[in-house]
């Protein structure tokens, strides 16, 4: 069963969908036992950081999710969730991420003549034996929608990265933490061969 973090940001629903499509049962939830109890855990959302990590604290989810991530369980973060996993973000300064993993949160640049948000798909450059990509094609293509983007700081743990106005890294893995700055639920048939990659680790 795949546990999806239910923390008013937005996008749980067609998550939920795509599971339901693999043949995975899901419970959407922001209780901390429940959560801690299944077999994997997603973190999606959209919004701002701020407001995202404020909920986080609201509900009591931030010492579940290092506890998640600590027993080992598999963990996916997608579009702002994999932004909070991180340090912080330009987007809300002196606010706290959930630092898991060692990176910021830059705001893409304007200055490349390019449409900010960044809303639209993009072609990735996929890291050798990145688990999220097993059987992935190079340059296969998936949907974003953001404004700010990852530049890790340990690029060994970079699965897969991409350009737009900046070089984005655009997936992250490390143990049992993985993220995606685009929305695999939105990117068709790879998007759903990322999701069945994800729910077979664990």
């Amino acid at each position: 069963m795949t546990g999806i973090i239910d923390y008013d940001a937005g996008n749980l629903r067609s998550v939920e969908k795509a599971l339901a499509a693999l043949g995975e049962e899901t419970v959407v939830s922001r209780d901390r036992d429940i959560l801690l109890g299944a077999d994997r855990v997603i973190l999606p959302g959209v919004g701002a950081f701020g407001d995202a990590m404020e909920r986080l604290h609201q509900y009591g989810l931030v010492d579940a999710i290092h506890q998640i991530v600590e027993k080992g369980t598999p963990f996916l973060g997608i579009c702002l969730g994999l932004q909070l996993l991180f340090e912080g973000s330009e987007e809300c300064v002196g606010v706290e991420g959930l630092g898991i993993l060692p990176g910021k949160i830059l705001r893409l640049p304007d200055d490349k003549g390019l449409k900010i948000p960044h809303m639209g798909w993009n072609s990735l450059q996929i890291t050798p034996g990145a688990k999220l990509f097993a059987g992935i094609e190079e340059g296969a293509y998936v949907y974003f929608v953001h404004s700010y983007y990852l530049k890790a700081a340990d690029e060994t743990i970079v699965a897969a990265s991409t350009e737009y106005a900046a070089h984005i890294h655009a997936s992250v893995e490390r143990g049992n933490v993985f993220a995606c700055q685009f929305h695999p639920e939105k990117s068709s048939a790879v998007g759903m061969q990322i999701l069945r990659n994800f729910i077979r680790l664990g």
